[in-house]
């Protein structure tokens, strides 16, 4: 692992630094959070101004609209635009993290033309279809089901935990198009547009009042057999790509922000005398111990990347799993510090902690992601 940035790195920081200092100030005020048509507009303003200036798609190859930056350049722009207090990628997470690099390393060159500069230019917004009610978290135990009738893919089914489905364009779908085949065969990986006759989006309130989840239900839509990325059947492989960019390196600016948050709850306990306790003292250490191994795993893994090619490998999971936990004792301790006030709603860090319960189920559950370390690390026999 080499954590020495080079002279050309330190230099694109810096350049970076400056744009930031310059940009930032001209944004908009953000629109509020149950404001989703006006969040996918500032989102995607963002995103424009990141085109604009040549950041947009700054790891993607250039043959697909990227910079064909490095890895750690990568990580440079995270963590820095997260220092800077830049806008997250928001209502284009899916389409920017998970659709667009999956395109990018997998999609012929009709489709990275297609889809991948609107996603860089901020145009279009994508959603997950891949969860399913009745799948749990054994996501290729998945029902929705594509046949072929021509030129086109009909499915019918449902999915759960679709994100941003209600401003989204496109769905990555993941559609089961063998049924006799095992289920971890007989899937492949569609391109959906949302606006598709049989597409129904119903959105999910979660425990943070937030509505960025939807179920879809999808009754007999057509899809075109030109919008399946990757060979029919071979969908859960290119599943395992998409996963490995949204276990890699998705989660990496939230463990710069978890720092910063660290740092002020240390300077809040101080301010209302909770710094005396010397156990919230000892959990504030653990903490900061924790994150900055998460940072240097974070840099282990940006190195393998670099070594293989750009795609994350499976020691995104590691990080995945450690870090939805110490995620979740962060706003435990922040709302130790804050005592009663922890069940003030406007309070940021109240509802943080809210969200913070999903991590361990999002992305894959902690089950799911020991099972992964367990068996492809270290390289234990499968559970019967």
């Amino acid at each position: 692992m080499d954590l020495a940035c080079t002279p050309e790195e330190e230099e694109f920081r810096a350049r970076l630094r400056e744009w930031l200092a310059k940009v930032l100030p001209s944004l908009p005020p953000k629109p509020s959070p149950d404001d989703w048509p006006g969040r996918r507009a500032y989102d995607l303003g963002w995103q424009r101004m990141l085109y604009d200036a040549g950041y947009a798609g700054l790891h993607w190859p250039a043959d697909a609209g990227g910079r064909g930056a490095t890895p750690t350049q990568h990580l440079i722009f995270l963590e820095e635009t997260e220092k800077a207090g830049a806008p997250y990628v928001g209502a284009n997470f899916v389409g920017l993290l998970h659709a667009g690099p999956t395109i990018a390393a997998e999609g012929t060159p009709e489709q990275r033309a297609r889809w991948l500069p609107p996603v860089l230019r901020g145009e279009e917004v994508w959603c997950q279809g891949f969860s399913e009610p009745d799948a749990g978290s054994d996501l290729a135990a998945l029902r929705t089901r594509a046949w072929r009738d021509g030129d086109d893919y009909v499915v019918s089914g449902s999915k759960i935990w679709t994100s941003h489905a209600e401003v989204a364009d496109w769905c990555e779908l993941l559609v089961r198009t063998d049924a006799r085949a095992p289920k971890h065969r007989g899937i492949s990986w569609l391109a959906m547009p949302m606006d598709a006759p049989g597409v129904t989006v119903r959105p999910l309130r979660t425990l943070a009042g937030s509505t960025e989840f939807a179920e879809v239900f999808l009754d007999e839509v057509r899809v075109p057999v030109a919008n399946r990325v990757g060979a029919e059947n071979d969908g859960w492989r290119v599943t395992m790509v998409t996963l490995s960019f949204e276990r890699g390196t998705a989660f990496v600016g939230e463990v710069v922000a978890c720092r910063r948050v660290l740092g002020e709850l240390a300077r809040e306990a101080r301010k209302n005398g909770r710094w005396d306790d010397p156990s919230l003292r000892r959990r504030l250490g653990r903490l900061n111990a924790d994150f900055r191994a998460l940072w240097r795993l974070t840099q282990w893994n940006v190195s393998e990347s670099e070594a293989t090619g750009g795609v994350p490998g499976i020691g995104g999971s590691v990080f995945k799993l450690k870090y939805s936990h110490a995620r979740q004792e962060l706003y435990d301790v922040a709302a130790e510090v804050l005592g009663p006030e922890a069940l003030d709603l406007s309070r940021e860090w109240t509802l943080d902690r809210l969200s913070s319960l999903s991590y361990t189920i999002a992305a894959g559950t902690s089950q799911i992601q020991r099972n992964i370390v367990a068996e492809r690390i270290l390289g234990l026999p499968k559970g019967r």
